[in-house]
Formats: C-alpha cells, sequence, structure tokens
C-alpha cells in the first residue's frame, strides 16, 4: 500500500518540533543522516525502573535502504533525553525538542557508529572494486 498524501493541520501544533512535526503532518520527521541514508524517527518510552521518574523517552532512529524496496535497514537509538512520572509525560516532553536538535542526535549517534568503520561510502567500494577489475 501506498502511501497517501494528507494535507497539514497546523491546528495540530508547532510543526518546529519533533512532536508538532508528527501530529501537523501525520507521520513521521525523516532526516539524512552524514552517512547519506535516510532515517525516520519515532519517539519511544520505557520504564527506567527507577522509583521518581519512571519514564524515560529517547529517538529511535531508523535506517532505510538505499537501493531496491523502501525497506529497514538498521537503526540507531539514543539514550533516555527525558524523564517523567507516566509514559506520556516523558513523551511529551521529548516531543517539544526541535527539529533542529534532532538533526544534531542523529548526525552525533551516526558518527558515533561509524567510528572504526571506513569512511568511504559502499558505492566507492563497488566502483574502485569494478576499476581494479581485469
Amino acid at each position: 500500500m501506498h502511501g497517501q498524501f494528507r494535507p497539514p493541520d497546523h491546528s495540530k501544533g508547532d510543526e518546529r518540533t519533533i512532536g508538532g512535526y508528527a501530529a501537523v503532518h501525520d507521520r513521521p520527521a525523516a532526516f539524512e543522516g552524514p552517512d547519506g541514508f535516510s532515517y525516520s524517527v519515532e519517539i519511544m518510552t520505557e520504564e527506567t525502573g527507577e522509583t521518581t521518574h519512571a519514564w524515560g523517552a529517547f529517538f529511535l532512529f531508523v535506517k532505510w535502504a538505499r537501493v531496491g524496496a523502501q525497506s529497514p535497514e538498521g537503526h540507531v537509538e539514543s539514550e533516555y533525553l527525558t524523564r517523567g512520572d507516566t509514559a506520556d509525560e516523558a513523551r511529551r516532553r521529548l516531543g517539544e525538542t526541535s527539529l533542529d536538535d534532532v538533526k544534531r542526535t542523529l548526525d552525533a549517534l551516526v558518527r558515533e557508529r561509524q567510528r572504526g568503520e571506513s569512511p568511504r561510502r559502499w558505492w566507492d567500494v563497488m566502483r574502485d572494486e569494478r576499476d581494479d577489475a581485469p
């Protein structure tokens, strides 16, 4: 099933925040990571095991395949960025994060994951292998 265009409803929130964007556009925000891949972002919550502020909220960034069918290829996730006494409170607080700050979080997570990996992108490797072929 293909996506359906829905016009933005600006009465639902401030689209400059991650929670507002999702409400206004009725879809998750998406960003290009520093690795050239597309990432969509969701606000997730889970119990922290603590007695106060028992819920933590974090970003889950889903990495999408570049070639072929649109399918997830991996993910990165942040640490708890906000906490609350309920899941809704923690989610609401994290939803107030600006889109610029969400992008900075994604970039930092991807760069951290890339440490120790080759800085060459897959298409450069493929080109070099093709050029070296007899």
